[in-house]
């Protein structure tokens, strides 16, 4: 019995002094190589996550994504002042959201007066909800989005920040786990340098034609196949405002749907660009409050192929609904 205790306890030495001999090697290559096995992460100076941003996940981790240690880091904005849904990507390095976690943005400058939210996805379905928080619990607008490809229609909107300070965008993939989404959220205003889709709402609202569409009523824009992106502005007279935006193709097929809802549709109007590659897409827009809320809705063409524009006729490319047609799209 006494000889075998003693080759247990042999046994046990032996395994205790390899365990401190793999400690003290790797604590060796630790200070030869100068760094720890839990580095710092250090995003991409060019990632979109301008913002302070930080991740939720459903196992309760959160993430700091910020660009620096500096209360804020605008970047510049190059191609002028017209952001093209698709090709802002090229800039930038979108934030993973994973399927059932969310994702904040938040800033405290009133430098910031409105910020630019992008979401795609590789080619599959994407579902999500859009908040804008200012301060706690309260939600002036929020955007609940779903789209059949979000690689072949990004998601592209403006939302308004005015006048506030402590604010922040939370993203909330509500899909499962099997479709994540890229996410991006670019600041503009006076402090950023940059105007992106700030100035284009702006030129929208003096140069669109508008209209009024009441509580619960419908209104539809076709759009020819020249057409490869649509922009869409909506506002109300200082009232709350609630709609639905549909992009279809084809009868009853719902290729892109936006719920909006605005706490003050004049003091936060929504913008969004809408991609409509291919033949046969319609705009349907849906006044979902009651009549006693109505808003004014703009939209028009935002992109057109120019090598389309000789088979384009002012009748059959652009509608109004109220008689009156013709193309209006900004240059670049």
């Amino acid at each position: 019995f006494s000889r075998a205790y003693n080759k247990s306890r042999k046994g046990t030495t032996s395994t205790r002094g390899q365990l401190f001999r793999m400690i003290a090697i790797f604590q060796f290559l630790t200070v030869l190589v100068g760094t720890t096995a839990f580095s710092v992460y250090t995003p991409n100076p060019r990632s979109c996550t301008t913002l302070q941003s930080t991740g939720w996940t459903n196992g309760g981790v959160s993430e700091v994504l910020s660009s620096d240690g500096s209360e804020f880091n605008f970047t510049s904005t190059e191609g002028g002042e017209m952001q093209l849904a698709k090709s802002v990507w090229d800039m930038l390095s979108p934030v993973k959201v994973q399927g059932g976690s969310l994702r904040t943005w938040s800033f405290t400058t009133p430098a910031v007066e409105r910020v630019q939210v992008l979401m795609k996805t590789d080619g599959r379905p994407m579902s999500a909800n859009v908040e804008l928080w200012v301060g706690p619990d309260n939600t002036p607008q929020k955007l609940g989005v779903y789209i059949e490809d979000g690689d072949l229609r990004p998601f592209s909107a403006v939302i308004e920040t005015p006048r506030e300070g402590q604010n922040a965008v939370a993203i909330y993939n509500t899909g499962h786990l099997e479709f994540p989404l890229d996410a991006c959220v670019e600041v503009e205003g006076p402090a950023s340098g940059s105007s992106g889709l700030g100035v284009v709402t702006q030129r929208l609202a003096d140069m669109g034609r508008e209209q009024v569409v009441q509580g619960g009523a419908l209104k539809t824009y076709p759009f020819a196949p020249s057409i490869q992106s649509v922009q869409i502005l909506l506002r109300t007279d200082g009232r709350p405002m609630n709609a639905r935006i549909e992009l279809l193709q084809g009868p009853n097929n719902n290729k892109q749907v936006m719920e909006i809802y605005a706490e003050d549709g004049m003091e936060r109007p929504f913008f969004v660009v809408l991609e409509t590659p291919g033949v046969g897409n319609v705009v349907r827009l849906l006044n979902t409050a009651p009549v006693e809320f109505p808003l004014h809705a703009i939209v028009e063409p935002y992109l057109v192929d120019p090598d389309n524009m000789g088979s384009v006729s002012e009748g059959d490319a652009w509608n109004n609904g109220d008689g009156s047609s013709g193309l209006f799209f900004l240059n670049r």
